[in-house]
């Protein structure tokens, strides 16, 4: 993994790819340069609730998806937001008796709740077909359950990544770190010239897990990270009492931190991308870890421009194997008799298609699992190398920790994962402390 991601983040800049987006079944122009990968039936008089959390820009270019879905089917489609808790969302528009047709679900352990309740409909061939041409297994494993299909990742994220200010680096005379040694001796240069090293988003909890499933999954192995995920090792193993120490080699250090410890606890995610670009000559700190979507923040909030003044690099290795962690969000049809309707197979295979990806790649902000989509889709040089890099991973790749685990662990304020990490941020000596909350929060949520 450490040599693809590295030869994807230097060599895509070629933008050679071996697809071309022709996967399908074939059927009508969807746009003036490429054929249509998917054939659609006519829809028309049908009509399909689509929800989803996404607001802002990242929900109207998922809208110019559906206008396309429309315009190519005769159907109507309306958009509708679903709450953070996608899970309650869900259940109470069940109960009522009125359930979206498609909902986009963020996190493994939910599709898989929805489909232990009855609530999901399996994929239809349409879809699978789409599924075998474009996605790899490990992305079609993630969207089953119990040996059915039931969900397609449509949206993705690739959170390992770390971006910096090039004018940072230049003054310290500083270059890309491969590994995590030379990222620590990186950090103490830009210290040592004058600029904080590192912007933590440690306000919110949910930074703070992908800084330790990135480091985990690198000096642990695929293996462990899959046996911590479903809390088959204990959270006092060794596995992570290691990855805590090594983390600790920066959350440790208050001179590597914007503000020490104690201003990165204060610090939320979109102050810690500020601090690293909104003032390209003088920013508080030389570097901020997260995912591709730090790109579409940066061009949104600061005058930085992504691929010459905000660069990136690929999360570094800690034990010789560079990590490929990911997250995003599965589309999934509800049913309450078990079966999808046609309008609803239609929109699941369209969103499988490299039509519906190419749409949705054009404005930015948005990385695709879909290997047939040419890179050319993405409108810039370094998308185009953070969308390389997750290809060339293959399977090799895991998914989001946090997200995997049941949310009282994973994904809720003030306890779990995101608690017992910002308590390590605040006290970085403590491992043991760390260790024992996370663990007893682990035995309370999944229930082992």
């Amino acid at each position: 993994m450490a040599v693809v991601s590295a030869l994807a983040f230097t060599a895509a800049c070629s933008g050679d790819s071996d697809s071309d987006g022709g996967n399908g079944s074939g059927g009508n122009d969807s746009d003036g340069e490429h054929a249509a990968s998917i054939e659609l039936p006519d829809l028309s008089g049908q009509s399909l609730e689509v929800a989803a959390v996404w607001t802002g820009a990242e929900r109207d270019n998922f809208v110019a998806v559906l206008d396309e879905f429309e315009e190519r089917t005769g159907a109507k489609v309306s958009f509708v937001p679903s709450s953070d808790n996608v899970s309650n969302f869900v259940g109470t528009k069940i109960e009522g008796g009125a359930p979206p047709d498609i909902v986009m679900v963020p996190q493994v352990g939910v599709l898989h709740e929805f489909a232990e309740k009855g609530w999901l409909a399996p994929l239809g061939p349409t879809v699978q077909e789409q599924l075998d041409a474009n996605f790899g297994q490990g992305w079609q494993d993630l969207g089953a359950y119990d040996g059915e299909q039931y969900g397609v990742y449509v949206k993705v994220a690739n959170k390992s990544l770390v971006w910096y200010n090039a004018t940072s680096f230049a003054t310290a005379g500083a270059t890309e770190p491969t590994s995590w040694q030379e990222f620590i001796d990186t950090a103490w240069l830009l210290s040592d010239s004058g600029t904080t090293p590192v912007s933590v988003a440690g306000a919110d909890g949910w930074t703070l897990t992908d800084w330790f499933e990135n480091i985990y999954l690198s000096q642990a192995g695929p293996e462990a990270y899959d046996q911590l995920a479903a809390h088959e090792i204990p959270w006092t193993d060794e596995t992570v009492t290691n990855a805590l120490t090594t983390l600790g080699e920066l959350f440790g250090e208050d001179t590597l931190l914007a503000g020490g410890a104690s201003g990165a606890l204060q610090t939320d995610f979109p102050a810690s991308v500020t601090n690293t670009f909104s003032d390209l000559e003088a920013p508080s700190s030389g570097m901020v870890y997260e995912g591709d979507f730090v790109a579409a923040f940066i061009a949104g909030n600061t005058d930085a421009v992504v691929g010459e003044d905000a660069l990136v690099f690929p999360f570094p290795a800690v034990d010789g194997e560079a990590p490929v962690v990911t997250a995003g969000d599965a589309a999934v049809a509800l049913t309450t008799d078990g079966t999808a309707t046609e309008a609803q197979e239609a929109l699941l295979a369209f969103l499988a298609s490299t039509d519906a990806a190419r749409v949705w790649a054009g404005p930015g902000g948005y990385l695709s699992p879909n290997h047939a989509l040419e890179l050319e889709a993405y409108p810039d040089q370094v998308t185009q190398d953070i969308a390389a890099a997750l290809i060339a991973a293959g399977d090799n790749f895991r998914f989001d920790m946090s997200d995997q685990a049941p949310a009282a662990f994973g994904g809720t304020t003030g306890q779990g994962m995101w608690q017992g990490l910002q308590n390590f941020l605040r006290d970085p000596a403590d491992i043991e402390g760390a260790q024992e909350y996370l663990e007893a929060q682990a035995v309370r949520a999944y229930g082992n």
